[in-house]
């Protein structure tokens, strides 16, 4: 049997919203087509303050914001305008060029609110790349689950377990919440070719060794695993399908050619971008290019 790979996130700061990023990282660049994950920690806001991601861009990617606790709220340069409550899914696919707001509605900040939550990037295939930008909106009772033997799993989006997300993802996809009381397992099938695991909260065991929360595991290619539950515990499944090529992140765009995030810059420090319905601010290009190594 393989080793499990193990990783730790980093701990960052958006616009005022304390978040984990275990991904990318040094040791693992994507899993499946996922090439971007954020942990939004568990935050309590006073009256009168929230989150507010002002318009920026995106090309070559799908966004998929999921929460626990909190709302927010979507608009985009498409003219959605949607309150995302805790349970749904908000999916936005960039294409080769949409902009997009994310911040708390009026109504509950103004009371104080908890925020937790978690928000993803997918890799959208080099065929949907540079295609048309598109937005849906799925609630809570959309989702699929599965509740037995103390095992409760919420397919997000993509397949598995026999349950299957109304999402619509690009790519063979496996984006799954797991609730585990004490005491039970769960056998992690080999059905997607990449896989990692990501514990949210509880003292889990994956093959025997204990994974400590706000973990991040890579689990080996076509290896069954055994979760088992010490405590009642959450966390997260994903993968799916390897990418189909290598991809490079710079800021907030991803493309498989360097050429098409050169064009996206030049576009956005231009102003030549399409704008937010109602928006007027929005967050500048970074004066130094900073990029990963490819994925």
């Amino acid at each position: 049997m393989n080793t499990p790979l193990v990783i730790r996130p980093r701990a960052e700061d958006v616009e005022g919203q304390p978040i984990l990023r275990p991904l990318p990282s040094a040791k693992c660049r994507s899993v499946g087509p996922f090439v971007f994950f954020d942990h939004m920690l568990e935050t309590r806001y006073a009256p009168g303050k929230g989150m507010n991601i002002r318009q920026h861009p995106h090309i070559g990617l799908s966004t998929l914001t999921y929460l626990f606790e909190g709302k927010i709220q979507h608009k985009d340069s498409l003219g959605s305008d949607q309150v995302v409550e805790a349970g749904d899914v908000s999916w936005m696919t960039a294409g080769s060029a949409i902009a997009h707001v994310e911040r708390t509605p009026e109504a509950l900040k103004a009371s104080g609110f908890t925020m937790h939550g978690l928000q993803i990037w997918l890799a959208s295939p080099k065929e949907h790349e540079q295609g048309p930008g598109h937005y849906s909106h799925h609630p809570a009772a959309t989702l699929p689950v599965s509740d037995n033997l103390g095992v409760k799993i919420r397919m997000i989006a993509g397949s598995g377990f026999c349950l299957e997300s109304p999402v619509p993802v690009l790519s063979p996809t496996l984006y799954a919440e797991l609730n585990l009381q004490t005491a039970t397992t769960l056998l992690i099938p080999t059905e997607h070719q990449e896989r990692a695991l990501y514990v949210l909260s509880g003292e889990v065991q994956l093959e025997g060794e204990r994974l400590e929360p706000h973990s991040l595991v890579v689990l080996p290619i076509g290896e069954e695993m055994t979760l088992f539950a010490e405590s009642d515990s959450h966390a997260v499944l994903f993968g799916g399908a390897p990418l189909d090529g290598p991809r490079r992140i710079n800021w907030n765009f991803v493309a498989s050619d360097p050429a098409a995030i050169d064009e996206a810059r030049r576009r956005w420090a231009a102003g030549d971008w399409p704008t937010v319905p109602g928006e007027t601010e929005r967050i500048e290009l970074p004066k130094h290019r900073s990029e990963p190594p490819p994925l």
